[in-house]
């Protein structure tokens, strides 16, 4: 089942053209890498599929269309988490998460038992039960990243869209992070995360696609999409290569000489 797809998607901002008709599709049960460098897009595509930026071209949304969609039936079908991790409220870490149940629920209506269990499990996956009643704004920017993405999944969604979710944590729980989003596309459920560590989207991702310049260059399983040419025509750097447990290790090393991109 497709659970979003795009074909021509374009993009201006300010006069600029910034996605040039983007085609893809992403189906139940994929963990997708959106990878590329700084000003590639990747951000402006997530943002255009939540009905955040205006788009020329077709956005599907579970076979309709994205224009066509309520913002309370998207937020039934898909789950945002920003980049950015300020949370303005000053109220307990319980009340942030607690707010991924509102699209599910009538209009001033109160958590039911079942609610409940979905934010407990969402804050039990995401390592914030310890600080369950703490006030959010007293957090680290590490804790509150985890808090915002226990809120994410407590929207229960079939697609979950994540601009940089490992920016800001700690390696244990950016590996607990990507462990979990990959455990969510096995239950059937759909992630697609924008991610700057090509080392944690090697390995943990199902499906890579590179962003350059607001144009797909390579789509597909992680091995094929992260090459020694790839990285040095699209990011400028030399990587180490290797394979641990059937997954890819990416490691980059060094700025690539100029004269050996696309060699």
């Amino acid at each position: 089942m497709t659970l979003l797809s795009s074909t021509g998607l374009s993009v201006s901002l300010g006069g600029k053209q910034v996605l040039h008709d983007l085609t893809f599709s992403v189906a139940a049960g994929e963990f997708v890498g959106l990878i590329g460098p700084n000003g590639a897009g990747k951000s402006t595509l997530l943002r255009s599929v939540l009905g955040l930026l205006p788009f020329a071209g077709t956005i599907l949304l579970d076979g309709k269309s994205a224009t066509a969609i309520g913002a309370r039936q998207r937020a039934g079908k898909i789950a945002y988490l920003a980049q950015e991790r300020e949370i303005a409220w000053d109220v307990p870490v319980e009340a942030v998460v607690a707010l991924g149940r509102s699209p599910h629920l009538p209009s001033f209506a109160a958590l039911t038992d079942a609610d409940r269990a979905v934010i407990d499990e969402a804050m039990r996956r995401m390592d914030v039960e310890a600080f369950s009643h703490r006030i959010a704004t007293e957090l680290s920017g590490g804790e509150k990243a985890r808090v915002l993405t226990a809120r994410a999944l407590a929207q229960d969604t079939p697609l979950l869209l994540a601009d940089e979710p490992t920016a800001g944590l700690d390696p244990s729980h950016q590996i607990a992070l990507m462990r979990l989003f990959g455990n969510l596309a096995r239950d059937g459920r759909s992630v697609v995360a924008s991610l700057h560590d090509l080392g944690l989207a090697a390995r943990w991702c199902s499906r890579l696609i590179l962003i350059d310049r607001g144009r797909i260059v390579a789509d597909g399983p992680p091995e094929t999409v992260l090459t020694q040419e790839t990285l040095r025509a699209v990011y400028g750097v030399e990587a180490f290569f290797g394979d641990a447990d059937g997954a890819r290790i990416v490691h980059p090393l060094d700025l690539a000489d100029p004269g050996s991109a696309g060699s």
